[in-house]
């Protein structure tokens, strides 16, 4: 019978601690790989987002500039007709035709009103910026929109955060909140509630507008912000173009999170860098 020293007991014991140390490596090393795995994830999401965004604001500063050079030559003989429609509608002898010449100038005004929409997407349309709180503005605004809702047997509440001062535009955020505000109300069934809030969201400031309707089709989320794109019979498509050149020209970014319980346009802002004088 051989002999066996202690060292060749040792052999064993130590193979089975190497083996429990390899594990150890190997599960970090698993870990890490799946970390890093997380971390292109969102990478490469983030950069797709980003060349979205990229693709949409080009279509956007070529609607612009469409818009600039076609806009006033349109509207000018719009303006024309539209004279002579109202001077011939009180001619006694054509007052018959009266509701004909109403739907006309009616039509002549929505179409001005589409152009100003349209217009509004040129790239080099001024923005006045003003230092002012964002609630205080949704606040002036919130009757109006109240009213509206409740034209339309919904609801509104306006929640408000503890927010830093922006520099804003008045008429363009105006005109944003009440294009998301149409846009949400549209959305929900009776009795269905838009709520309008206001956060801090580490170093942004975001505007909120959640609805309750039946979300957005995931096939058309891509297309969000795109000009001429709706799946409204009457719309114009133009109404979120509108909303994404105001959310640019205020250095802000429009995030969309949707379901079948409802659909949230989030507006976030960049908060202004304090300036120390040192």
């Amino acid at each position: 019978m051989a002999d066996h020293s202690i060292g060749d007991w040792e052999i064993p014991a130590n193979l089975k601690r190497e083996l429990k140390e390899l594990e150890v490596q190997r599960l970090n090393l698993q870990g890490m790989v799946e970390d890093r795995t997380q971390q292109l994830k969102y990478e490469v999401e983030k950069r797709q987002r980003i060349e979205l965004e990229v693709a949409k604001l080009e279509r956007l500063n070529i609607i612009g500039q469409l818009a600039a050079g076609l806009g006033h030559e349109v509207r000018n003989p719009m303006t024309t007709i539209r004279g002579f429609l109202q001077m011939l509608q009180n001619k006694t002898d054509l007052l018959k035709y009266k509701s004909y010449f109403d739907l006309m100038i009616e039509e002549l005004d929505r179409t001005n009103s589409i152009i100003t929409d349209f217009l509004s997407l040129a790239k080099n349309k001024p923005t006045v910026l003003k230092r002012q709180c964002l609630n205080k503005l949704l606040a002036n605004l919130f009757p109006l929109l109240l009213a509206d809702a409740y034209s339309q047997g919904k609801k509104c509440i306006f929640e408000p955060g503890n927010l830093t001062d922006l520099d804003l535009d008045t008429n363009e955020i105006t005109q944003m909140v009440l294009n998301f505000v149409h846009n949400g109300l549209e959305a929900m069934p009776l009795e269905g509630c838009l709520t309008i809030s206001t956060f801090m969201e580490g170093e942004n400031i975001t505007l909120s507008f959640k609805d309750e309707g039946m979300g957005i089709n995931p096939e058309h989320i891509s297309k969000l912000g795109t000009p001429f794109f709706t799946t409204k019979e009457a719309g114009t498509g133009l109404g979120l173009p509108l909303c994404y050149s105001i959310a640019n020209r205020h250095n802000a970014l429009i995030d969309v999170k949707t379901g079948p319980n409802g659909t949230t346009f989030l507006v976030r802002f960049i908060r202004p860098k304090l300036i120390l004088n040192g």
